[in-house]
């Protein structure tokens, strides 16, 4: 597994303790120490670079998860969409086609079986409109 991968398992990991403690995943992050952050610098670029733009992310979920809540969806799935559109969108140096297998494959490691290729079909309507999406 990548250093990359690892990091965004660890990001998930942080968004989803967030959301059960209703905190920031950043804040938590930085509350662990300095050790942390000198091994995962990757995670916190994806913990403040969500957090600094989750408005905009959870706009687009919703605009793009058809059929879905967000509020109904599952916390996992919601937190795989986050970190994949935050690479989309605003990490110039990940490839698009690896943001979003990364996400699928997070999917399919840690949500139900259908949570694959829905998170699949919103990533890919996502990047197909990437472009016109005003950031």
């Amino acid at each position: 597994m990548s250093a990359r991968s690892k990091a965004r398992k660890r990001a998930l990991d942080f968004l989803y303790e967030a959301e059960i403690k209703k905190a920031k995943a950043v804040d938590l992050f930085l509350s662990r120490g300095a050790s942390e952050l000198s091994q995962e610098p990757y995670v916190q670029v994806l913990l403040s670079g969500i957090d600094e733009h989750l408005v905009k992310i959870d706009e687009l979920i919703t605009t793009y998860a058809q059929d879905w809540d967000m509020d109904r969806m599952p916390a996992v799935d919601r937190n795989i969409l986050r970190i994949a559109i935050f690479e989309i969108l605003w990490v110039a140096e990940v490839d698009l086609k690896i943001a979003c297998d990364e996400a699928v494959e997070l999917a399919k490691s840690l949500s139900t079986d259908e949570s694959s290729n829905y998170i699949n079909g919103v990533l890919g309507r996502i990047v197909k409109l990437k472009d016109s999406i005003a950031i």
